[in-house]
């Protein structure tokens, strides 16, 4: 099938692979522009663009897909369809009709639940038993469209976002291709209203950990957002991003560190198994203790 590629990040990449080992004609990728990365600052093409390259697929990469030309550029390409997967920019009505047999996204949540545009860190820190992923037929609506598959994982008790990104990338790439091999023949299942929830984006304030909250929170907290951007909090002067953790028995006032790297919460407590200083790679709680004093209580 002739197909245009619309992704950006490590999380799409899976997916332009399998599609092109499946001999897919992909005319091709739209990834959004270079950004300023490292310490020289210096632009820094998207995980899509390098992927493709390496390819030979063209790349493309508008600012915006609002504007009549690059709606016609588009369109030109006369594509079957289109495969979208974390792209990061809105689809006009003009390009989501482009393509003869449409858009398909690839979502990593079990829609109607976790619509937007953290639905992996979401359902960790909502304590979700699974998640998984959805072929949608796109439309105007966000995440609103008709799911023509789906596939759901369960969330590991010691799973983290990044755990679960990689596991949920994987199995993307797998079900857009049966989706695409069986397209006209699967039934495409409109959404219920009843369970949809939006995953907001997160927010910066979310990663300060609040130890007043009850163990299990705090814990799902870590592992959701989990290694980007990171739940963290003070030692003292020095800022710990925290990785992995899970609730254990204890009792303390909030913040108080009762033995090792268990911290007493509003009710419980959490061990953490693995964390990160500034500017030093992630280590694990035993190679943390060996190397830093920690304080009575972090905040």
């Amino acid at each position: 099938m002739r197909l245009i590629f619309m992704g950006t990040p490590d999380f799409s990449v899976p997916a332009l692979a399998a599609l092109d080992a499946a001999g897919h004609d992909i005319a091709c990728a739209y990834t959004q522009p270079p950004r300023p990365a490292g310490r020289g600052r210096r632009d820094r093409p998207s995980p899509v663009q390098r992927a493709a390259e390496a390819r030979g697929i063209e790349v493309r990469h508008p600012a915006s897909l609002k504007g009549a030309d690059e709606q016609a550029a588009l369109a030109a390409l006369d594509a079957e369809a289109a495969v979208v997967v974390a792209y990061g920019l809105i689809l006009p009505q003009a390009v989501l009709d482009a393509p003869a047999r449409g858009c398909l996204n690839i979502h990593a949540s079990l829609l109607p639940r976790w619509r937007g545009a953290a639905p992996i860190h979401r359902a960790i820190m909502a304590g979700d038993a699974e998640t998984g992923i959805s072929i949608m037929r796109m439309e105007a609506g966000l995440d609103t469209g008709p799911v023509l598959l789906r596939a759901a994982t369960p969330i590991g008790a010691q799973d983290n976002a990044g755990d679960l990104h990689d596991r949920l990338a994987g199995m993307g790439a797998e079900l857009i291709v049966t989706a695409l091999d069986r397209l006209g023949a699967l039934p495409e299942m409109p959404q219920p209203e009843t369970g949809a929830t939006y995953a907001a984006k997160i927010d910066k304030a979310e990663a300060r950990i609040d130890w007043t909250r009850p163990a299990g929170a705090v814990a799902r907290q870590i592992r959701g957002l989990s290694p980007s951007p990171g739940a963290w909090c003070m030692a003292e002067g020095t800022r710990l991003k925290l990785l992995r953790a899970h609730p254990v028995d204890g009792q303390g006032d909030p913040g108080t560190l009762l033995g090792g790297l268990t911290v007493a919460c509003g009710t419980g407590a959490v061990e953490i198994t693995e964390l990160q200083r500034e500017g030093r790679r992630p280590q694990s709680a035993d190679e943390a203790l060996r190397g830093m004093e920690l304080p009575r209580r972090l905040t």
